[in-house]
């Protein structure tokens, strides 16, 4: 099956209490495609860089089953470049630096092989490059499933509700849920999200773990402790890569399946918070990958008598 990835690949700059990585490999799309690339061989890139990024990056992207023939490369331009600072409980972050340079003007261009796919995750990207994504598939997915943030909603709002509008899946934070919904509670939240539009609502909370809503059906996942937490910068991305990965290799679309890719895409996560960008998931096995969530389900999992 095969699932296509739209979304950022760029230049981050990290500062955590444990360390500073500089210019390093990051964006939605390039977390996203790593940690789906564990459990589907058939992924489909749509992102643009410069021509500063490392072909050497492309070359382990492709060599990991992604096709990346849908990465424009501008010549002469630079690729998108972030800088930020994390607090000391590595929650809360201070964004120093902000250069869109090819992604200030970003139309994708689905290739013709791309317009088929069977599913697809849209990254954080503004509302009308989304929806362009979806204007331009030849038939409907078997599932589309979108993430977004608070500048969107503070920005283009009424362009964001079309795009909601138009996937199954919406897979955000809490406080991304809350501002979307304009509701606190976030079982409030999820109903008026699901009038929106998407069957399933995923709600990250970092270190708290997840939450999955589809109907009236809901199911909590937590985050394993970790005794080292060295970089959260693309833990959300890739939880979304671990979690449509499983969807796509296993196409199961039930809500039992939904909840196994949930505890999937935060074994994931729980990766790549362990080293500064993506150098974790390079190095990781199908063997640790079971193992680790092997470890969610022992945490999870506990016998009770009721007397």
């Amino acid at each position: 099956m095969s699932l296509l990835v739209v979304g950022s690949m760029a230049f981050d700059t990290i500062e955590t209490p444990f360390g500073k990585a500089d210019r390093i490999v990051g964006g939605a799309a390039t977390y996203i495609a790593w940690a789906a690339s564990y459990f589907v061989q058939d992924i489909l890139q749509v992102s643009v860089v410069g021509d500063d990024f490392p072909q050497a990056e492309l070359e382990r992207l492709a060599a990991r089953g992604v096709d990346i023939s849908g990465v424009q490369v501008k010549p002469e331009q630079k690729s998108f470049y972030w800088a930020g600072r994390y607090h000391l409980d590595m929650n809360s972050r201070d964004t120093l630096v902000t250069e869109l340079n090819v992604l200030a003007d970003f139309k994708p261009v689905i290739p013709e092989r791309f317009q088929r796919p069977d599913y697809v995750m849209l990254g954080n990207l503004s509302p009308t490059v989304q929806m362009s994504v979806i204007q331009q598939l030849r038939h409907r997915p078997r599932l589309i499933a979108m993430d977004t943030m608070n500048f969107w909603m503070d920005t283009q709002m009424d362009e964001l509700r079309k795009v909601v509008a138009k996937v199954d899946a919406l897979i955000i934070n809490d406080a991304e849920a809350r501002q979307l919904s304009g509701e606190y509670s976030l079982v409030k939240a999820a109903r008026v999200i699901h009038r929106m539009g998407p069957r399933y609502l995923v709600i990250k909370k970092g270190e708290h773990g997840a939450l999955l809503f589809y109907k009236n059906h809901a199911f909590f996942a937590p985050a394993l402790p970790l005794e080292e937490v060295f970089d959260p910068t693309g833990a959300g991305d890739t939880f979304a890569g671990g979690f449509m990965g499983h969807i796509a290799h296993t196409t199961d679309l039930s809500f039992e399946n939904m909840k196994t890719a949930v505890v999937v895409g935060s074994a994931m996560a729980s990766f790549c918070v362990e080293k500064f960008g993506i150098e974790r998931l390079k190095e990781i096995s199908s063997e640790d990958i079971e193992n680790r969530i092997r470890q969610f389900v022992d945490l999870m999992h506990f016998d009770i008598d009721l007397v």
